[in-house]
């Protein structure tokens, strides 16, 4: 009899200890569903604002191109050339400095890099009320290989004068403009197309830009820039063919009467 009251002790402390364990147990799961559950919200959140961040980039970037505008103008070239035998257009051609001065004569401005590439201080440009001064780096090729020859040039021609630009800067824009979000581009050629006895001189020049528009000029229509910008270009190409047709043939007038001289 005296065992009973133990036996009966015994047994509350296992049950109870088995309660216990139970609760905890019961206890520690929800603990460990609380824990989860908040991981995966944070993992939710943190996911919800990785989409939210590179929305707003992938936005911005939509709208940073979308801002962009493009610009340009082009122009050809077509006039009687009258060559020499002893002193072709050709041979002309070979004397880079010397074409390149005949273009752009004003020594002030330029400056020879190599023997293909030459600096110039162009004249001050105005857009609307700002101003910037561009300095290009310029790079002149003869090229007789026809697969070689920029577009439009037929593959009989002998020599082709390329005009490239390879570098630039605009000064006066540097807190407007940045230069990852301004693009300017210069394409050009001037060859002598021959017939028979009859030569012509051909040329052609592309001029573009395209660059991020920035707040001083986005109020601006598109059309009213597009026809300022596009009267800007036209006028830089056309005195461009100015210089060609004028100082570049006197100049090749002057080099024929050289070789005319040194013949005698």
């Amino acid at each position: 009899m005296a065992v009973l009251p133990v036996l009966r002790s015994c047994i509350y402390h296992l049950s109870f200890s088995k309660i216990t364990y139970q609760s905890n147990a019961a206890t520690s799961t929800v603990i460990a569903g609380d824990s989860k559950r908040k991981v995966l919200k944070q993992n939710w959140r943190k996911s919800k604002h990785e989409s939210l961040s590179e929305s707003r980039i992938r936005r911005r970037f939509i709208c940073k191109l979308s801002n962009a505008s493009t610009y340009s103008s082009r122009i050809a070239t077509d006039m009687y050339l009258y060559e020499s035998p002893n002193a072709s257009f050709d041979q002309y051609l070979e004397d880079k400095p010397r074409v390149f001065k005949a273009i752009f004569p004003d020594k002030r401005r330029s400056q020879q890099l190599n023997d293909e590439e030459w600096r110039v201080h162009m004249l001050p440009i105005q857009f609307f009320f700002l101003t910037c001064n561009p300095v290009i780096d310029m790079r002149l090729r003869c090229k007789t290989d026809s697969h070689d020859f920029p577009t439009g040039v037929p593959p009989q021609v002998t020599k082709v004068l390329d005009l490239d630009i390879v570098r630039w800067e605009l000064l006066g824009l540097e807190d407007i403009v940045k230069p990852s979000e301004f693009s300017l581009g210069v394409k050009g050629a001037l060859y002598p197309y021959r017939q028979g006895n009859r030569s012509r001189l051909k040329g052609q020049l592309s001029m573009s830009i395209t660059f991020d528009l920035p707040p001083v000029l986005s109020l601006i229509p598109e059309d009213v820039r597009r026809d300022v910008a596009e009267t800007v270009l036209k006028r830089l190409v056309e005195n461009m063919k100015e210089k060609v047709n004028g100082s570049l043939l006197a100049d090749y007038s002057k080099f024929k009467n050289e070789r005319a001289r040194k013949l005698v």
